[in-house]
C-alpha cells in the first residue's frame, strides 16, 4: 500500500522484520516442544533462543539463488546458531510456518482494527447524542419523505458499526488458527504436541483439518467481513457527500484554515474525505473475490493462494485501518448546518405531513382510496409551486367535511414524528 493511504501502526505488521520475528517464533517454540518429547536436545533449543538472529537483506540475497523464502529464512539463521541449527524445523514444512505466520499477522492487523472501530463508535455515539433531536428531512429516492433526526442518521450507523465490530470479532477468531502438521497434514514427521504447543505460545486455536495449508474458508469469510465494513464506510460517507451538495448544504465536512478546494475556483470546500472514502471501499471491496477463489486449491495443496495473500493481506488491513481513522475524524468533526436543516425542512409547503392526512382522513370514514385521491390533489398543487398543503386542505371541501379546520392544522405538528426517538435511542444505546 502506498504511504498516502498507511499508517505506521499497521504498516509495521507487515514489514518483512515482523514477519521473520514471526517465524523465528514459530520455530523456537516448536523446538521446545520438540525437546520436551525428546525429540532434539533441549541444549539445541536453548541455542536457537539464544543465537537466534537474522539479516532481511541476508535473507533476500539467499532467496535470489534458492528461490524459497523459508529456505533463505532458515539458511540465514544457521549462520547464527551454528551446528545446533540443524535440528531447527524438524518434522514440518514450509506452510507450517507461513499459514501459521499469516494467522498471527492477520490477528495483529484485526486487534488494531477492532480499536479503530471503538473509535468510530464513540464519534458516531456523540454525535447521535447531540443530534438526538435535531429534526431534519428524511428522504427516500432522494426525494423528501419525512421528518427524521439527525439522531437518528448517526444511531442507525452506530448500530451498523456494533454489528460490524461483531463480525469482525467473529472473523478474528476464525482467523486465529496455527497449523504445524508437516507434509499433507498427517503429523507423520511431527508429533501433534508440538502444534498444540505452538498454538498455546502463539495465542492460537489448532487447526483441526489443516492438510498441509490452513483451509481458505476461513480467510474468505475474513476478507468478506472486511468488505461489508467497507461498505457501511461507504454508506457514511455517501449520506455526507449528498448532504453537502450546494442545494443541500445540510453538514460539510471540516474546512481546516488554509485549506484550498479547488486550483481553479477558490470558493469551492469539497468533500474529498468522504469522496476517498468511497474510492478506498472499493479498493478494499476488490479484495473479496480473490479470497474467495483462493478456497479452492488442488488437492492437500497448492500455492496459487499465496501471490494472492501477499497483496491482499497487507493492502486491505492497512487501507481500513486508514479508512476507519479517517472516518472517526470526519465524523468527529463533522459541521451541521441547522438553519439549512431547518430551511429544507420546510421547504415544500408541508407536504411531509401527507401521510398523517391520509390517514386521518381514513380515520374519520373516507375509504383508502378516496382519502389517497383528496390528499394528493393538493398535495400537488403545492409541488406544482402553489401554496401550502394546510392551506390547500382548509379549503377543500371534500377534506373538510369529514376533518374539522382546528383538526386539520393539530395534524402538522413535528413532534408527532419524534415521540418514539427515544424508544429507538434505548434499543441502539441502551437504557442509559
Amino acid at each position: 500500500m502506498i504511504p498516502r493511504y498507511a499508517r505506521p501502526a499497521m504498516t509495521k505488521i507487515w514489514e518483512p522484520e515482523n514477519k521473520f520475528r514471526i517465524w523465528f517464533e514459530i520455530e523456537a517454540h516448536a523446538m521446545d516442544a520438540q525437546a520436551k518429547l525428546g525429540v532434539i536436545p533441549a541444549a539445541a533449543a536453548k541455542a536457537v533462543w539464544e543465537r537466534g538472529k537474522w539479516e532481511v537483506e541476508r535473507i533476500d540475497e539467499i532467496e535470489r539463488e534458492t528461490k524459497h523464502d523459508v529456505i533463505a529464512f532458515l539458511t540465514n539463521l544457521a549462520e547464527h546458531v551454528g551446528p545446533e541449527a540443524r535440528f531447527v524445523h524438524q518434522g514440518m514444512t514450509s506452510s507450517d510456518v507461513l499459514d501459521t505466520c499469516f494467522s498471527v499477522q492477520l490477528v495483529q492487523a484485526t486487534d488494531i482494527l477492532l480499536k479503530d472501530l471503538d473509535d468510530v463508535l464513540t464519534a458516531l455515539k456523540r454525535r447521535a447524542l447531540e443530534h438526538k433531536m435535531t429534526v431534519t428531512m428524511g428522504r427516500s429516492h432522494g426525494i423528501h419523505a419525512e421528518p427524521v433526526t439527525i439522531g437518528l442518521k448517526f444511531a442507525s450507523f452506530y448500530a451498523e458499526f456494533a454489528r460490524n465490530k461483531q463480525r469482525l470479532e467473529v472473523a478474528r477468531a476464525e482467523i486465529a488458527t496455527c497449523a504445524i502438521s508437516g507434509a499433507v497434514g498427517t503429523f507423520a514427521n511431527i508429533d501433534p504436541f508440538v502444534e498444540e504447543h505452538v498454538a498455546a505460545k502463539l495465542g492460537l486455536a489448532i487447526e483441526p483439518v489443516s492438510t498441509q495449508v490452513i483451509p481458505r474458508d476461513r480467510h474468505a469469510a475474513y476478507f468478506a467481513t472486511l468488505g461489508v465494513i467497507a461498505s457501511s464506510i461507504e454508506r457514511i460517507a455517501t449520506e455526507i457527500r449528498h448532504l453537502q451538495r450546494t442545494e443541500v448544504r445540510e453538514a460539510e465536512e471540516y474546512f481546516s484554515p488554509g485549506q484550498k478546494g479547488s486550483s481553479a475556483m477558490p470558493h469551492k470546500r469539497n468533500p474529498v474525505l468522504t469522496e476517498n472514502l468511497t474510492g478506498l471501499a472499493r479498493v478494499i471491496r476488490g479484495y473479496v473475490v480473490p479470497a474467495m477463489e483462493n478456497v479452492a486449491l488442488w488437492h492437500e495443496r497448492d500455492i496459487s493462494h499465496s501471490s494472492v495473500e501477499r497483496y491482499i493481506g497487507p493492502d486491505a488491513t492497512i487501507t481500513l485501518d486508514f479508512a476507519l481513522a479517517r472516518l472517526a475524524g470526519v465524523i468527529d468533526k463533522l459541521v451541521i448546518y441547522t438553519d439549512a436543516v431547518e430551511r429544507n425542512l420546510n421547504q415544500m409547503g408541508g407536504l411531509v405531513f401527507s401521510q398523517r392526512v391520509l390517514l386521518a382522513l381514513t380515520q374519520a370514514g373516507v375509504s383508502r382510496e378516496d382519502a389517497y385521491v383528496f390528499t394528493q390533489r393538493n398535495a400537488m398543487k403545492v409541488w406544482n409551486g402553489g401554496g401550502t398543503l394546510l392551506d390547500h386542505l382548509k379549503a377543500d371541501a371534500d377534506v373538510t367535511a369529514k376533518i374539522k379546520p382546528q383538526d386539520i392544522e393539530a395534524l402538522f405538528d413535528m413532534g408527532y414524528h419524534t415521540k418514539h426517538v427515544d424508544t429507538i435511542f434505548k434499543r441502539v444505546f441502551g437504557a442509559s
